[in-house]
């Protein structure tokens, strides 16, 4: 039976309400060779963060997704700590981030060693912390997947085949998208397992429907964007009337503790679905039904194992 695999252990589908597939606790944006990089205590972390947590599960959210590979500061200790001091589940990541934000190791690696380290986070833990990897974050260049990034998505995929773990990329254009779509195919995995991540991102809706069809998730995870309500109804809509709402995901991009700045930051509230979007949703048409399976069941299904 497929369960989310969360910092508080497997849920299954049954005890999860809404679910965010993409919103921060933790994240440095600094390179891996910045003064400080990723460096924080967890009891601060906790202090910051604890209000927004509790602010989300009164909105109505049961589970986040936290995309913060290793290259932008991951912290699965801290996401530990925030997760136990909270009472709340939190998906943790293995995978690696972009260029320039790939540490020294990635590049010197092989692909078979990469596959090996996602596969000992997914089955076991990272790191010491005791925490199991429930999904694999990659990325992507603008441009086109640089020869280590092809690396890293080989060795994601094949991961991905033998854990069942879904891939989320960091993918801003739709010709980006389909090139990593086409290398996942050809190398076995399924397009099932893979999410694009910030598609909403691409202004060219055909790609979205595209790679909807060929079968991958289609997040659009910037709601709440000053300004954007109208798009992101409207591209709902669209992904509905093209039957596609079985493979759409929305979330916001929100959180979190930023190391580089004082006290952390000022950290944007995960509420703006819960309280502001869906209204727009219903006021547009959609129903409750379809609302449930675009919050809950749909992230719960790209996530689970």
């Amino acid at each position: 039976m497929p369960h989310l695999i969360t910092t508080l252990g497997p849920i299954g589908e049954g005890e999860l309400g809404m679910i965010l597939p993409h919103e921060h606790v933790f994240v440095d944006l600094r390179t891996w060779d910045q003064p400080g990089y990723g460096v924080a205590d967890a009891d601060d972390v906790v202090r910051l963060m604890r209000p927004e947590i509790e602010r989300a599960r009164s909105a109505g959210v049961t589970a986040i997704v936290e995309p913060g590979a290793v290259g932008v500061g991951r912290r699965a200790d801290i996401l530990l700590a925030v997760s136990r001091a909270t009472g709340f589940p939190l998906v943790a990541p293995s995978g690696v981030y972009r260029e320039p934000w790939l540490p020294p190791w990635v590049n010197t690696s092989e692909e078979a060693d990469l596959t090996s380290w996602m596969m000992h986070e997914l089955n076991d833990q990272i790191e010491d912390t005791g925490v199991q990897a429930g999904w694999i974050k990659v990325g992507s260049t603008d441009n086109g997947m640089t020869p280590a990034e092809a690396k890293v998505l080989r060795a994601a995929s094949a991961a991905s085949i033998a854990t069942g773990a879904t891939i989320g990329s960091h993918t801003i254009r739709g010709e980006v998208a389909r090139a990593q779509l086409d290398l996942i195919e050809e190398v076995g995995a399924s397009p099932e397992r893979f999410v694009w991540i910030h598609a909403h991102q691409e202004p060219d809706i055909a790609i979205h429907h595209e790679l909807g069809k060929r079968g991958c998730w289609i997040e659009y995870d910037g709601i709440g964007e000053p300004g954007s309500d109208a798009r992101f109804v409207d591209l709902i809509q669209r992904g509905l009337d093209a039957d596609l709402g079985d493979c759409l995901l929305l979330s916001h991009d929100r959180g979190w503790f930023d190391p580089a700045q004082p006290g952390g930051g000022v950290p944007k509230p995960y509420t703006y679905l819960s309280e502001v979007f869906l209204p727009l949703l219903a006021d547009a048409g959609i129903d409750d039904e379809t609302i449930d399976r675009l919050t809950r069941h749909n992230p719960f299904v790209a996530f689970a194992r």
